[in-house]
């Protein structure tokens, strides 16, 4: 007998088997790496560290041609599109690039494109003090990105982000609508798996399959489907309420600054006391009391005497002092 295609349930527990053991890799090489140099460089090298977890997983498993732990736990194999052969060592590697190395280059690209194209609109560059390891010095790809960005119009850059704003978010959407179509048709469960054309066989002698699951499993799809349409409804209903922000905000943030910058300086000119941080007056000493014409208050209602103005009140420690001096 031929063996049959492997079912929806099996391909997705082999795939959370997978994931779990992904997960304690990935942690323990993490925990690892923070005994070692610290929580400082484990939080500027997680990512990375979570990439070459999974590259060392599939890399010990699919690409030297063996089973998975989730594979093997449900006793399935890969297969080429021909359903005969097991996948070749080139499709092998494909498949593990595309599931691994892909999506972290895209998110880290986007990513670094999303922080130039907003420093260009802010017109300063953002701080570099982030957690990601390129943010201690600058790449030549960083740099060729930062040229290409500020030879671009404001207009051009506004949509460009806007643009990668849409990708970043569809990217997600995408694979959720994968996971979607997988429930309902059961062919791929990775969009990796579908760009090369392998799929899943049983090794095992077949069970017979309950129509109850896979109808279970279409109404999953269905259900996936209308949540997906509902949550791309209000990422796009509050990406649009947040470019109107922007646009409203960014004529009262160029006035609040400049209103700021008046302040400051007007502050800046007032002397104050380093006593109680109050504005510094003139004080008038009584009459043939003092031989200098004029001095210092630092908290009080003075006046100055060349404006005919009298003293109002001292300081109390100082007003105590003088009048035991005069009695």
């Amino acid at each position: 007998m031929a063996p049959a295609a492997a079912s929806p349930p099996e391909v997705v527990r082999a795939a959370q088997k997978d994931d779990y053991y992904r997960g304690g890799l990935r942690s323990a090489a993490g925990g690892a790496l923070h005994s070692l140099a610290g929580a400082k460089k484990w939080l500027e090298w997680r990512r990375e560290i979570e990439l070459v977890s999974d590259v060392a997983y599939f890399g010990l498993t699919t690409l030297a041609g063996y089973q998975t732990l989730g594979e093997e736990y449900v006793s399935i194999v890969q297969v080429d599109p021909t359903q005969g052969r097991v996948p070749s060592r080139l499709r092998r590697g494909v498949l593990v690039a595309l599931h691994t190395v892909l999506p972290y280059l895209l998110d880290k690209a986007l990513l670094h494109l999303e922080h130039e194209l907003q420093a260009d609109g802010d017109g300063a560059w953002p701080s570099q003090g982030s957690l990601a390891p390129g943010a201690r010095g600058q790449s030549g790809a960083r740099r060729w990105v930062r040229r290409c960005t500020a030879a671009l119009t404001e207009q051009q850059q506004g949509t460009l982000l806007r643009a990668v704003l849409v990708l970043r978010q569809g990217l997600g959407c995408l694979q959720r609508l994968h996971v979607a179509w997988f429930y309902i048709h059961g062919a791929f469960y990775h969009l990796a798996k579908r760009f090369t054309g392998i799929t899943y066989l049983r090794v095992r002698h077949p069970l017979a399959e309950d129509p109850r699951a896979c109808a279970s499993y279409r109404l999953l799809g269905l259900v996936s489907l209308l949540h997906l349409a509902l949550a791309a409804g209000l990422q796009l209903y509050g990406f649009r309420q947040r470019q109107r922000a922007q646009r409203e905000w960014r004529p009262q943030r160029g006035l609040s600054h400049r209103r700021s910058y008046a302040e400051e300086r007007a502050v800046s000119r007032t002397s104050l006391c380093t006593l109680c941080l109050e504005e510094r007056r003139w004080s008038v000493p009584s009459a043939g009391r003092s031989s200098s014409p004029r001095s210092w208050s630092t908290c009080g209602t003075t006046a100055d005497p060349t404006e005919g103005g009298t003293q109002e009140s001292f300081l109390m420690s100082g007003g105590s002092l003088f009048s035991r001096l005069t009695s």
